[in-house]
This record gives C-alpha cells, structure tokens and sequence, in this order.
C-alpha cells in the first residue's frame, strides 16, 4: 500500500518494439508515481524529452519537445469474467500480478504526435531545409503561371463577374 515511482529512459529500441510505429526516433523520461489502495491503483504518469521527426513540407529531420502528464486508474475483479476495461479504467482479475505500462507510454506518446510534422518556421530554422522550400516556392510559380496563360477557358470564367 502506498506511493511507489517509477522511473523509465525511453529510446529508439523502446519505439523499434512496436510495429508500424509513428515515432521513430527520441530520447524520453517517464516517471511513473503508482498509488496502490485496496482495490485500485492509482497510475500518474510524466513524460518529458524530445521526439525526431520528418517535416511533412521540406522533408527535413527535426527535433520536438513533448511534455505529458496523463492519469490511469486500474482497478481490482475479484470475478475472472469481468473484463469492463475502458479507457479511464483497466480491470485486474484476482490472477493478475503484474501490469504492462509499456503500452501506455507508447499510447500517450503516439497521441502526442502531431497530425501535421512541420519545422516551426518553415525557412528559418537550423533544420528547415531551405532548398527544398525554395524549389517547392519554384515549382507551385510555374504552375499557376501555366494554368493562367494555356487555358482559354478561364478567359470566359474571368467575363462571368463583370
């Protein structure tokens, strides 16, 4: 009974455990404060460190910061056909000694990936990648250039407002 802490170093093995993972790459601590009562535990969960991603526009490597503090309640069945797990609450049978938190690490690191990798500011950053983005600027020009010029029927669109 009482506060138990926990503290893990997460690496690029940890994230190279799980298939077809978002994450790669990073450098993580987690610590871990386990509350145990009676009939439940009481997980608290702190993670700070650094991710690596690929920025989706100019394609370069970059680091992220992350910080996340998450709570888990698992809670004690005396019945075995009682499965009532949910995301607030994991349910322990009477045969269960151990719980696995290696995958709710990964779940709350994975949905802190962003839906969008991008550098912070594209172009002036130590890791954007100032090619790219100037050929990127390049190639969406020639584009509309040709669209505009090849395409007599956006004259006759152009008339429609007047």
């Amino acid at each position: 009974m009482g506060k138990h802490e926990f503290h893990f170093e997460i690496n690029d093995a940890f994230f190279a455990e799980f298939e077809y993972s978002l994450v790669k790459s990073g450098n993580l601590k987690a610590d871990l404060e386990l509350d145990k009562q009676e009939t439940l535990l009481i997980l608290n969960f702190n993670i700070q460190g650094q991710l690596n991603f690929s920025c989706d526009v100019c394609l370069a490597d970059y680091p992220s910061n992350i910080s996340i503090e998450e709570r888990q309640i698992v809670k004690f069945s005396g019945d075995e056909n009682l499965e009532d797990n949910t995301d607030e609450i994991v349910v322990l049978t009477k045969n269960d000694f151990e719980i696995d938190v290696s995958k709710l690490i990964y779940e709350y690191i994975t949905l802190s990936v962003p839906y969008i990798n991008r550098c912070d500011d594209e172009g002036n950053t130590q890791w954007c990648d100032k090619e790219m983005i100037a050929k990127l600027d390049e190639l969406s020009g020639e584009n509309e250039q040709e669209t505009d010029n090849d395409d007599p029927r956006w004259e006759a669109l152009k008339n429609i407002k007047k």
